[in-house]
Protein backbone atom coordinates (compact mmCIF):
# COMPACT_ATOMS: atom_id res chain seq x y z
CA UNK A 1 0.00 0.00 0.00
CA UNK A 2 1.45 3.74 -1.12
CA UNK A 3 1.41 5.45 2.34
CA UNK A 4 3.54 8.66 1.52
CA UNK A 5 4.18 11.42 -1.23
CA UNK A 6 7.16 13.02 -1.60
CA UNK A 7 8.31 15.93 -3.08
CA UNK A 8 11.32 16.04 -4.91
CA UNK A 9 12.66 19.98 -6.75
CA UNK A 10 14.61 19.68 -9.52
CA UNK A 11 13.82 16.15 -9.71
CA UNK A 12 13.83 15.39 -13.84
CA UNK A 13 17.57 15.13 -13.45
CA UNK A 14 20.54 14.25 -12.52
CA UNK A 15 20.40 13.27 -7.88
CA UNK A 16 16.84 14.11 -7.86
CA UNK A 17 16.10 12.24 -10.85
CA UNK A 18 17.88 9.04 -8.85
CA UNK A 19 16.32 9.42 -5.58
CA UNK A 20 12.83 9.38 -7.31
CA UNK A 21 13.41 6.43 -9.51
CA UNK A 22 14.65 5.06 -5.59
CA UNK A 23 11.79 6.21 -3.93
CA UNK A 24 9.13 5.30 -6.75
CA UNK A 25 10.67 1.72 -6.32
CA UNK A 26 9.64 1.48 -2.72
CA UNK A 27 6.37 2.54 -3.31
CA UNK A 28 6.08 6.25 -3.12
CA UNK A 29 4.04 8.45 -4.04
CA UNK A 30 6.64 11.23 -6.36
CA UNK A 31 6.01 14.79 -6.95
CA UNK A 32 9.25 16.13 -8.90
CA UNK A 33 9.63 19.54 -9.92
CA UNK A 34 11.49 21.83 -12.21
CA UNK A 35 11.30 24.62 -14.91
CA UNK A 36 11.55 22.19 -18.21
CA UNK A 37 8.79 20.39 -18.49
CA UNK A 38 9.53 18.65 -21.97
CA UNK A 39 12.38 17.06 -19.84
CA UNK A 40 9.92 16.76 -16.98
CA UNK A 41 7.38 14.67 -18.88
CA UNK A 42 10.29 12.14 -19.90
CA UNK A 43 11.40 11.54 -16.57
CA UNK A 44 7.95 11.03 -15.25
CA UNK A 45 7.53 8.11 -17.84
CA UNK A 46 10.84 6.61 -16.70
CA UNK A 47 9.62 6.65 -13.03
CA UNK A 48 6.59 5.27 -13.84
CA UNK A 49 8.14 2.19 -15.12
CA UNK A 50 9.96 1.44 -11.57
CA UNK A 51 7.14 2.32 -9.50
CA UNK A 52 5.48 0.01 -7.78
CA UNK A 53 2.21 -1.24 -5.66
CA UNK A 54 0.51 1.53 -7.72
CA UNK A 55 2.35 4.70 -6.43
CA UNK A 56 1.82 8.13 -8.15
CA UNK A 57 4.21 10.00 -10.20
CA UNK A 58 3.43 13.61 -11.02
CA UNK A 59 5.61 16.68 -12.49
CA UNK A 60 4.74 20.23 -11.62
CA UNK A 61 6.72 22.74 -13.55
CA UNK A 62 7.88 25.13 -11.04
CA UNK A 63 10.10 27.67 -10.55
CA UNK A 64 11.59 27.56 -6.51
CA UNK A 65 12.96 31.36 -6.94
CA UNK A 66 9.35 32.40 -6.85
CA UNK A 67 7.64 32.24 -3.38
CA UNK A 68 4.04 31.98 -4.65
CA UNK A 69 4.83 29.48 -7.14
CA UNK A 70 6.08 26.88 -4.57
CA UNK A 71 3.29 27.39 -2.67
CA UNK A 72 0.82 26.95 -5.11
CA UNK A 73 3.13 23.94 -5.71
CA UNK A 74 2.64 22.47 -2.12
CA UNK A 75 -1.15 23.23 -1.95
CA UNK A 76 -1.41 20.94 -5.22
CA UNK A 77 0.51 18.29 -3.69
CA UNK A 78 -1.82 18.22 -0.83
CA UNK A 79 -5.19 18.66 -2.66
CA UNK A 80 -3.59 15.69 -5.49
CA UNK A 81 -2.51 13.16 -2.73
CA UNK A 82 -3.35 14.09 0.75
CA UNK A 83 -0.47 14.82 1.81
CA UNK A 84 3.47 15.55 1.67
CA UNK A 85 5.14 13.26 4.10
CA UNK A 86 8.62 13.76 2.73
CA UNK A 87 10.69 16.28 0.95
CA UNK A 88 13.87 16.38 -0.91
CA UNK A 89 14.95 20.29 -1.40
CA UNK A 90 17.58 19.53 -4.76
CA UNK A 91 17.11 22.20 -6.99
CA UNK A 92 20.32 24.29 -7.32
CA UNK A 93 22.54 26.17 -9.17
CA UNK A 94 26.73 25.85 -9.95
CA UNK A 95 27.59 28.55 -12.67
CA UNK A 96 30.66 29.73 -11.98
CA UNK A 97 34.01 28.82 -11.79
CA UNK A 98 36.52 31.79 -10.55
CA UNK A 99 38.55 33.43 -7.51
CA UNK A 100 36.35 35.74 -5.49
CA UNK A 101 37.85 38.58 -7.27
CA UNK A 102 36.96 37.54 -10.72
CA UNK A 103 33.66 36.15 -9.66
CA UNK A 104 30.47 38.07 -11.42
CA UNK A 105 28.11 39.96 -9.15
CA UNK A 106 25.00 38.19 -11.01
CA UNK A 107 25.98 34.89 -10.97
CA UNK A 108 26.04 35.18 -7.44
CA UNK A 109 22.37 36.95 -7.34
CA UNK A 110 21.30 33.73 -9.39
CA UNK A 111 23.12 31.17 -7.20
CA UNK A 112 21.97 32.84 -4.14
CA UNK A 113 18.02 33.24 -5.30
CA UNK A 114 18.11 29.20 -5.98
CA UNK A 115 20.18 27.54 -3.78
CA UNK A 116 19.42 29.57 -0.59
CA UNK A 117 16.26 31.18 -1.45
CA UNK A 118 14.61 28.58 -3.02
CA UNK A 119 15.28 26.07 -0.45
CA UNK A 120 14.08 29.00 2.28
CA UNK A 121 11.22 28.59 0.26
CA UNK A 122 10.15 25.15 -0.09
CA UNK A 123 11.04 24.36 3.94
CA UNK A 124 8.52 27.22 4.78
CA UNK A 125 5.50 25.58 3.21
CA UNK A 126 6.98 22.21 3.33
CA UNK A 127 7.30 22.76 7.12
CA UNK A 128 4.43 24.34 7.74
CA UNK A 129 1.95 21.68 5.77
CA UNK A 130 4.02 18.84 7.61
CA UNK A 131 3.35 20.75 11.11
CA UNK A 132 -0.39 20.06 10.19
CA UNK A 133 0.37 16.55 10.05
CA UNK A 134 1.77 15.96 12.86
CA UNK A 135 5.15 14.88 11.05
CA UNK A 136 7.48 14.98 7.86
CA UNK A 137 10.96 14.23 7.18
CA UNK A 138 13.20 16.61 4.75
CA UNK A 139 16.53 16.52 3.12
CA UNK A 140 18.29 19.54 1.43
CA UNK A 141 20.90 19.10 -0.61
CA UNK A 142 24.49 20.60 0.35
CA UNK A 143 27.71 19.83 -0.47
CA UNK A 144 31.00 18.97 0.67
CA UNK A 145 31.57 22.80 -0.43
CA UNK A 146 28.99 23.94 2.55
CA UNK A 147 31.24 22.19 4.85
CA UNK A 148 35.11 23.26 3.79
CA UNK A 149 36.28 26.24 1.33
CA UNK A 150 36.71 24.66 -1.96
CA UNK A 151 38.79 26.75 -4.61
CA UNK A 152 37.66 29.03 -7.95
CA UNK A 153 33.87 28.36 -5.57
CA UNK A 154 34.20 31.23 -2.61
CA UNK A 155 30.15 31.79 -4.16
CA UNK A 156 28.93 28.36 -4.69
CA UNK A 157 30.13 27.85 -1.14
CA UNK A 158 28.97 30.70 0.54
CA UNK A 159 25.12 29.23 -0.65
CA UNK A 160 25.54 25.64 0.41
CA UNK A 161 26.77 27.43 3.67
CA UNK A 162 23.35 28.96 4.04
CA UNK A 163 22.03 25.29 3.35
CA UNK A 164 23.94 23.69 6.58
CA UNK A 165 22.81 26.67 8.68
CA UNK A 166 19.03 26.23 7.62
CA UNK A 167 19.16 22.92 8.18
CA UNK A 168 20.39 23.12 11.04
CA UNK A 169 18.38 25.80 12.58
CA UNK A 170 14.93 24.56 11.52
CA UNK A 171 16.30 20.89 12.53
CA UNK A 172 16.08 22.29 16.38
CA UNK A 173 13.01 24.23 15.44
CA UNK A 174 11.21 21.22 15.31
CA UNK A 175 12.83 18.23 16.54
CA UNK A 176 10.40 18.38 18.97
CA UNK A 177 7.68 18.35 16.60
CA UNK A 178 7.62 15.21 14.52
CA UNK A 179 9.22 16.55 12.02
CA UNK A 180 13.13 15.46 11.04
CA UNK A 181 15.53 17.91 8.86
CA UNK A 182 18.38 16.86 7.61
CA UNK A 183 20.89 17.15 4.19
CA UNK A 184 23.77 15.38 2.51
CA UNK A 185 26.88 17.03 1.30
CA UNK A 186 27.77 15.06 -1.78
CA UNK A 187 31.47 15.25 -3.12
CA UNK A 188 31.62 15.82 -6.63
CA UNK A 189 28.78 13.45 -8.42
CA UNK A 190 28.86 12.62 -12.17
CA UNK A 191 25.55 14.90 -12.96
CA UNK A 192 24.75 17.94 -15.44
CA UNK A 193 25.82 20.53 -13.31
CA UNK A 194 29.45 19.77 -12.88
CA UNK A 195 29.65 18.34 -16.59
CA UNK A 196 31.66 21.41 -17.66
CA UNK A 197 34.43 20.98 -15.01
CA UNK A 198 34.27 17.07 -15.58
CA UNK A 199 34.99 17.49 -19.72
CA UNK A 200 37.30 19.72 -18.92
CA UNK A 201 35.31 22.72 -20.39
CA UNK A 202 35.45 24.88 -17.37
CA UNK A 203 39.65 26.65 -17.26
CA UNK A 204 40.00 25.91 -13.63
CA UNK A 205 39.04 23.08 -13.13
CA UNK A 206 39.38 19.11 -14.81
CA UNK A 207 38.31 14.97 -14.32
CA UNK A 208 41.97 14.66 -12.93
CA UNK A 209 41.79 17.62 -10.84
CA UNK A 210 38.45 16.94 -9.33
CA UNK A 211 39.05 13.00 -8.96
CA UNK A 212 42.53 14.25 -7.06
CA UNK A 213 40.22 15.39 -4.45
CA UNK A 214 39.13 12.42 -3.51
CA UNK A 215 40.54 9.55 -1.61
CA UNK A 216 38.60 7.13 -3.34
CA UNK A 217 40.34 8.62 -6.33
CA UNK A 218 36.36 8.39 -8.36
CA UNK A 219 33.73 10.92 -8.73
CA UNK A 220 30.37 10.16 -7.29
CA UNK A 221 27.23 8.23 -8.42
CA UNK A 222 23.95 9.78 -8.50
CA UNK A 223 22.93 6.70 -7.58
CA UNK A 224 24.98 6.57 -4.32
CA UNK A 225 23.81 10.03 -3.38
CA UNK A 226 20.20 9.19 -3.51
CA UNK A 227 20.36 5.97 -1.44
CA UNK A 228 21.81 8.14 1.28
CA UNK A 229 19.18 10.56 0.56
CA UNK A 230 16.47 7.18 0.83
CA UNK A 231 17.69 6.10 3.94
CA UNK A 232 17.70 9.80 5.53
CA UNK A 233 13.99 10.19 4.76
CA UNK A 234 13.33 6.58 5.97
CA UNK A 235 12.11 5.66 9.08
CA UNK A 236 15.63 3.45 10.01
CA UNK A 237 16.24 7.55 10.78
CA UNK A 238 14.11 8.08 12.98
CA UNK A 239 16.15 9.48 15.61
CA UNK A 240 18.33 11.42 12.69
CA UNK A 241 17.66 14.89 12.59
CA UNK A 242 20.21 18.26 12.14
CA UNK A 243 22.35 16.11 10.34
CA UNK A 244 25.20 16.57 7.58
CA UNK A 245 25.60 13.45 5.85
CA UNK A 246 28.87 13.34 4.00
CA UNK A 247 29.03 10.80 0.75
CA UNK A 248 32.35 12.37 -0.74
CA UNK A 249 34.25 9.14 -1.39
CA UNK A 250 36.39 10.13 2.10
CA UNK A 251 36.82 13.87 1.77
CA UNK A 252 36.10 15.14 5.12
CA UNK A 253 37.90 11.96 6.58
CA UNK A 254 41.36 14.06 5.02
Amino acid sequence: MVTKTVLITGGATGIGKQTALKLASEAVNVVISGRRADVGAETVKEIESVATNGARVLFIKNDVTNEAQVKEMIDLIVTTFGSLDLAVNNAGLYNESATLNNSDSDSFKAMIDTNIMGVYYCMKYEINQMLKQGKGAIVNLASIAGLNGIPFTGTYCATKHAVVGLTKAAALDHAAQGIRINAIAPGAARTAIIAKDLEGESENYDADRITSMFPMHRIGDPKEMANGIAWLLSDEASFVTGHILSIDGGFQAK
